[in-house]
Formats: C-alpha cells, sequence, structure tokens
C-alpha cells in the first residue's frame, strides 16, 4: 500500500508539473493536461452535509471533477468552484453525467455543514467533503496532493497553500486528465465535452 501511494504521488506530482509547463503532453485536443496512461483513482470516503459517509465510488457512473481546497481560501478557491459552477451550466443535461467534488483541506474550520453550504454557493449539484485531518491526510498524499498551513493576518487567521489544481476522473475510475488554476470555464466544458463522447 505504501509503494502505491508513493508511485500515485509521484505520477500526480509529475502530472502537476507537467501542467505548470503548459502540458506539452497533452493530445491536441485537449485543453488541459492528459495523463498519456491513465491510472486508477483512489478511492475515498469522507463525511457529507447531511451526515451521510460519501465515496468516491458513488459517482462510478459519472466524470468526476475532483478539488482539494477550503472555503476561507481568499482567492484561488472561490475563483475555481465559480468556474466549476459556470461548466456545471455550461453542460447543460450533459452536465448530469459530471459531479463535483470539493475536499476540504482545513478541517479543522469546515465541517461536512460548512463544506456543504459553501459549495452550495456555487451550484446545486456540488458535493462538498470533510473529514478528521488523518482521513484528509491520507486521501491528499494518495493523490500528490500538497497544502501547508501558515500564518495569515488577524481578518483572515491562518491560510493554507494547496494544490490548486482540478483532477478530472472518468466513469470507469480513471484519472486521465486535470486542469491548472486559471482554465477558463470555456476550455473545460470542451474537454468535458470529449470525455462524455467516449
Amino acid at each position: 500500500m505504501k509503494n502505491l501511494t508513493l508511485t500515485l504521488a509521484f505520477v500526480f506530482l509529475s502530472t502537476f508539473l507537467l501542467g505548470c509547463g503548459g502540458g506539452e503532453l497533452a493530445p491536441e485536443q485537449f485543453n488541459g493536461t492528459y495523463l498519456p496512461t491513465p491510472i486508477p483513482a483512489p478511492d475515498f470516503t469522507l463525511d457529507g452535509a447531511d451526515g451521510a459517509q460519501v465515496s468516491l465510488s458513488d459517482f462510478a457512473n459519472k466524470i468526476v471533477l475532483l478539488y482539494f481546497g477550503y472555503t476561507f481560501c481568499p482567492d484561488v478557491c472561490p475563483t475555481t468552484m465559480a468556474d466549476l459552477g459556470r461548466v456545471q451550466r455550461a453542460l447543460d443535461n450533459a452536465g448530469e453525467d459530471v459531479q463535483v467534488i470539493m475536499i476540504t483541506v482545513d478541517p479543522d474550520r469546515d465541517t461536512p455543514e460548512v463544506m456543504g453550504q459553501y459549495v452550495q454557493h456555487f451550484h446545486p449539484t456540488f458535493v462538498g467533503l470533510s473529514g478528521v485531518q488523518e482521513q484528509i491526510d491520507a486521501i491528499g498524499a494518495s493523490y500528490g496532493v500538497y497544502y501547508q498551513k501558515h500564518e495569515g493576518t488577524a481578518a483572515t487567521g491562518y491560510l493554507v497553500d494547496h494544490t490548486a489544481r482540478v483532477f478530472v476522473i472518468d466513469r470507469d475510475g480513471l484519472y486521465k486528465l486535470s486542469f491548472g488554476f486559471g482554465m477558463s470555464s470555456e476550455d473545460m466544458a470542451k474537454d468535458l465535452r470529449l470525455l462524455l463522447k467516449q
């Protein structure tokens, strides 16, 4: 299990770094960073707003857009979630086959209820998840996600630096694409339409 986690973390980190360089390995038809050899996305189970346990495998027949962030994030998270909300609306009926999930990297402040309320501001179908720190750490590590607390201001409290990338998991549970921060909602929607046709 440890070796698998390290391998997955290496692949995700490599993809993240390639994405920062412009996604040179992505096939021409995709705007996001395409993983040439898709790998199974690690499953997880966390707490939803209604008290129910929610797993990635619950959405096996959908394309999942997985994002790690937190509700106190001053800019990156609300911008990303707003973009994903525009993507969901742009897909119209096809959006029923796409599920956005946001996992907090700040479970001390982001309870399941807080997460549920936060994501609902961006789209009513979005799912926000939380859990205990050990759970979040294990899931974040399995996806190669970086996050680190640091001091903020008296007004903001502490802040959390974190990976600002959306992981795209297809209907077969394979991680094969990711969207970097700042990618337009139009380009994301185009990529998802391509995946929905597969």
